[in-house]
């Protein structure tokens, strides 16, 4: 199974337990109010989106990743295109890091 089906499939899951939010400034108050665990960022993010999404990162201490994933298709399986997703389980952000940093470290 590719990277992007892996992500997509705990997205999915972690999307119906209610532990994502969608959308740059959705994120940002929930980074405020300490709930945010990681930042999966669209591949096709804008330079000014991620800039702005590491300076918030960097202040709460949470980590921000971009994904394989584009916005587009993000939207065909979250019903919402997004560039900036927050994961706000320690345990769904984890794993989403872990998936991410072994795909890399393979490469």
């Amino acid at each position: 199974m590719s990277l992007n089906q892996k992500i997509i499939n705990l997205l999915t899951i972690c999307r119906r337990a209610g532990k994502t939010v969608i959308g740059f400034d959705a994120v940002c108050a929930e980074m405020k109010l300490n709930k945010v665990f990681c930042v999966l960022l669209a591949a096709d993010v804008s330079p000014k989106t991620k800039k702005e999404i590491d300076f918030y990162c960097g202040k709460s201490g949470i980590c921000a990743v971009i994904t394989p994933i584009n916005k587009e298709e993000y939207g065909k399986y979250l019903g919402k295109q997004a560039a900036v997703i927050a994961v706000c389980d320690k345990g769904f952000a984890d794993k989403f890091l872990s998936m991410i940093s072994q795909e890399e470290s393979m490469e």
